[in-house]
């Protein structure tokens, strides 16, 4: 028996997400700060929901500064939060680094061939 929630994440996490021009600007603003980068790979790395209690932790940073670089990066579509009562969970969003990355490779690849 096939699990179809399972087929659709496979699905979804195998393409690139479509991202506008306000998006891909969201994203890059998100991804300039230094602490949500590192919230971000934190997040990568995890592998699995990544608690906001492990996060806090690891960052050594405000409960409150965590919620705004939570809230920043869920804004720019970069993640995903499941609330489970009092607790959060954090984990990427399927497709949208993997565009950004086509995007950025696509900007090198659109020089002029030397002379």
């Amino acid at each position: 028996m096939v699990d179809s929630r399972n087929t659709a994440r496979t699905t979804e996490a195998a393409k690139p997400a479509r991202l506008n021009r306000a998006q891909r600007c969201l994203v890059l603003k998100a991804l300039a700060d230094p602490r949500r980068f590192e919230l971000l790979e934190r997040i990568a790395k995890a592998g699995c929901p990544l608690a906001c209690a492990q996060a806090l932790a690891a960052l050594s940073i405000s409960a409150a500064t965590l919620s705004h670089h939570v809230k920043e990066l869920e804004s720019a579509g970069l993640i995903r939060v499941r609330r489970d009562g009092k607790f959060a969970y954090l984990t990427l969003r399927p497709g949208v680094l993997p565009a950004m990355a086509s995007l950025l490779t696509s900007l090198e690849s659109a020089n002029c061939a030397r002379r």
